[in-house]
């Protein structure tokens, strides 16, 4: 079978930068240049590179061209949970725990081995989940300046499974969602799974930039809007109330539906109320205890409007079911009793003092953080790549995200988002020392 020209073409300089000849940050020739270099159309240079991107090969950057990536990154550092060896540092991913987890887990098992009604936990739950459960979930939004019904709260598999089962539930193949052109790659994922199309918004040191949002808004049907409202991943924003007022007055303007991502929002103190408080007629709140607990404990919560409540529950049954019984039980009880509060709490200041930490080694240089979030994002100079930074860095076993999953737009900033949270506090100095020196010699190459 013949093969296409510009497949021929793809093949050898697929080969070329895996062999080195090209090495990572070369900057390839223009698709122009390619073209008459190849004696193929323009179209099918744009093809050519479109598709080494594809196999991780290059990155594109509107403005600058097109640049060998470090093969050292592993493809889809940032999204895709690397299996790490033991000597490996993570600055990838947060799980954060604090010391004793392990024994409060212990105890649990116990309680409920002694005290818990087993044989229910053995059978099939509600989809949504059972009502003393979900009444325990609204107790603790209320905590968090939520006040829903019970009978407005569903369970989920954590917060990623929640924010699956409300697109399902709410749009269609083909919707138009605005989006931060910084914002949760787990979203982005979502998106491309079920065939949403992202409208990036521009990003501002505090927030989205809300009259781009209504610029959108009038010149294309966006159907919802999904944010972070507090502690941004990966800004670290927490937005003002008035910004709040804002993007409610255009979310109903504009009919959007709110999506609300709260994972983070245990870590900042004293926020301005919820969206969902704002505008509870048009908002869904997503959240969970995977920060704030335990990233193994698939536990999370959504709150909707009362007219969204079945789509969601059927979303739930078409994929999970429900929520594992044993799962549930657990992390109602620690709702129930201060647990859930003791170990958030603990939490941000351990967060805070991580951030002391990243303060004193990156003094000096212009990144975005909140005082007590688990992740800070590290602009990079002008001239610098993102990728081999965090090649050079994957080399020494310290694992980096660069901007690449998290940016929504065709502009890819030159960026590191560090995650705090996942390594020993005595070790976490010495690893961002090493970030820092790495990005100290690349701006000198």
């Amino acid at each position: 079978m013949r093969i296409p020209r510009y497949k021929r073409v793809v093949d050898r300089l697929a080969s070329e930068i895996r062999s080195g000849r090209w090495p990572s940050g070369t900057r390839l020739p223009t698709h122009r240049e390619l073209a008459a270099r190849e004696g193929i159309a323009l179209v099918t240079a744009s093809r050519v590179y479109a598709e080494l991107a594809a196999m991780g090969l290059v990155s594109g950057e509107q403005g600058r061209g097109t640049f060998v990536r470090d093969l050292a990154l592993p493809s889809g550092a940032g999204i895709d949970q690397q299996a790490l060896a033991a000597d490996a540092v993570d600055l990838s991913f947060n799980y954060p725990a604090t010391p004793g987890q392990a024994d409060l887990l212990r105890s649990a098992l116990r309680e409920l081995a002694t005290t818990g009604d087993l044989d229910a936990l053995l059978h099939y739950q509600p989809h949504r989940g059972r009502a003393a459960d979900r009444a325990a979930v609204a107790r603790h939004l209320r905590r968090r300046g939520l006040t829903v019904d019970a009978a407005q709260v569903l369970i989920v598999s954590g917060a990623q499974h929640g924010l699956a089962a409300t697109a399902m539930a709410t749009l269609q193949h083909g919707d138009v969602v605005a989006v931060d052109a910084l914002t949760y790659p787990g979203f982005k994922v979502l998106a491309q799974t079920v065939g949403l199309e992202t409208a990036p918004i521009p990003v501002t040191a505090s927030g989205p930039d809300l009259v781009a949002l209504e610029h959108l808004c009038t010149q294309r049907r966006v159907r919802a809007i999904y944010t972070i409202p507090t502690l941004h991943n990966p800004l670290g924003w927490v937005m003002t109330a008035a910004a709040r007022g804002d993007l409610v007055t255009i979310a109903r303007k504009h009919q959007l539906l709110i999506i609300e991502d709260a994972s983070y929002a245990y870590l900042a103190e004293d926020p301005p109320p919820p969206l969902a408080a704002l505008a509870p007629e048009t908002t869904i709140y997503v959240s969970s205890l995977s920060k704030s607990v335990a990233t193994g404990l698939r536990f999370g919560f959504v709150a909707a409007p009362d007219d969204r409540v079945a789509a969601v529950e059927r979303a739930i049954r078409a994929t999970t079911w429900n929520t594992p019984a044993l799962t549930t039980a657990i992390a109602c009880r620690w709702l129930e009793d201060g647990t859930v509060e003791q170990l958030e709490s603990r939490k941000r200041d351990d967060a805070r003092a991580r951030q002391t930490i990243a303060r004193t080694v990156f003094g000096g240089l212009p990144y975005a953080s909140h005082p007590s979030s688990y992740f800070l994002w590290l602009p990079l100079a002008e001239s610098a790549r993102a990728d081999r930074i965090a090649g050079t860095l994957a080399r020494e076993r310290v694992f980096v995200s660069t901007a690449e999953p998290y940016a929504t737009s065709a502009h890819v900033p030159q960026a590191l988002r560090l995650a705090l949270g996942s390594i020993g506090l005595p070790d976490l100095h010495q690893a961002l020392e090493r970030v820092r020196h790495v990005v100290d010699d690349d701006a000198f190459q």
